[in-house]
């Protein structure tokens, strides 16, 4: 579900709803959010009630509270997606068999037709406290370092007991 050019941006009511502000300097970029039921430690996470609301919509709120002109989630999963839609944010039906998120985000672009200088930031889908803040720093350094169109925001594991927490 594609947001129409006169209309703001899927979720950007919810976008507002978690205080954030576009972070303007970016420019366009699109934020893809890979998420799957297959998950062995949680299952169903993706759909795990966060205070009414799914995790993956959690997530994509923050995308869009980061300014990104597009928001989808790339699924294996109907109940994902059907999700996703009802709440207002584009999903796309990917293969159930990729081996990793970045693959199954690699599918989702093919198939919106991303051109290669498109601006990408892989949100991960089980993040939904990201600060919307560091999605646009992500997009703002893309933006500028042109050799590289896709990223994820990462932060090193010091912790042993925060490595084995789902």
């Amino acid at each position: 579900m594609a947001h129409e050019p006169d209309r703001p941006p899927a979720g950007a009511e919810a976008a507002a709803s978690v205080g954030a502000t576009d972070v303007g300097s970016t420019g366009d970029f699109v934020a893809l959010i890979p998420a799957r039921l297959a998950s062995t430690r949680l299952p169903d996470k993706p759909l795990a009630d966060l205070g009414g609301k799914p995790m993956v919509v959690r997530v994509a709120e923050r995308a869009a509270a980061a300014g990104a002109t597009r928001v989808a989630v790339a699924t294996d999963s109907q109940r994902i997606a059907e999700a996703v839609v009802r709440a207002g944010f584009e999903a796309i039906m990917t293969r159930a068999d990729h081996p990793s998120g970045t693959d199954r985000l690699a599918e989702a672009a093919r198939q919106l037709g991303l051109r290669e200088s498109q601006i990408v930031v892989n949100v991960q889908g089980d993040e939904p406290l990201i600060d919307p803040c560091l999605i646009g720093a992500v997009a703002a350094l893309l933006a500028r370092e042109r050799e590289a169109s896709a990223a994820t925001a990462a932060h090193p594991i010091h912790d042993q007991a925060a490595l084995a927490n789902p």
